[in-house]
């Protein structure tokens, strides 16, 4: 079992701060949780209507993380942001430039489709850089149990997302270009702390 997670003070003023700001207690519990960790990481309010959030997902996605699911980064700093549990993030590995240079993938696109072939399905996805990345598990059939699809950027950052929720995938994303891998980390992380939320 893992050890509780002492909140820092400095964490418990901010979602004083952020509740003095907005008020999301119609929200339901696992929306809320992932809308106001989100906004904690990022001081940004615009997470408060840009979110897409599904409960029912979000179930399902804390039972899989329960349940011992892996999870799956696109890069390293999404992974560096994701506490108290392993991740898959084959990004550096060789067989990904091999893979990349062969198929004319980004390195992030065929990181994903190794970790596929790795992982199988019912993983945890967490896309917060590359919209490639994303783009390519969409296609890949992959059955996750969740996909946080929150990637960053001016170029196929808000299509992906997009595609994402056409897919019908369980799924956490965002409307706009907004994202990044501090922003995905801390959705992933509402579920990972859900009983510790200050």
């Amino acid at each position: 079992m893992a050890p509780t997670r002492v909140v820092h003070p400095i964490e418990q003023e901010s979602y004083r701060i952020l509740r003095s700001r907005v008020d999301l207690t119609h929200l339901p519990p696992l929306t809320r949780a992932v809308t106001e960790r989100v906004v904690h990481a990022s001081a940004d309010l615009d997470y408060v209507t840009g979110l897409v959030c599904d409960e029912a997902a979000l179930a399902a996605g804390l039972a899989a993380l329960r349940a011992g699911a892996p999870v799956v980064t696109d890069v390293w700093m999404v992974a560096a942001g994701i506490t108290g549990r392993d991740v898959v993030c084959p990004l550096a590995e060789p067989a990904v430039a091999v893979l990349a240079r062969q198929t004319g993938l980004t390195r992030s696109a065929a990181a994903v489709r190794i970790a596929h072939h790795r992982v199988g399905p019912g993983a945890v996805w967490v896309v917060g850089c590359a919209p490639t990345a994303l783009v390519e598990l969409i296609a890949l059939d992959a059955a996750p149990a969740l996909v946080v699809g929150l990637p960053v950027g001016f170029v196929g950052a808000t299509e992906s997302k997009e595609a994402l929720r056409a897919s019908g995938l369980p799924a956490v994303s965002n409307v706009g270009e907004k994202g990044g891998s501090a922003v995905a980390a801390a959705a992933l992380n509402a579920l990972l702390y859900l009983k510790e939320t200050p």
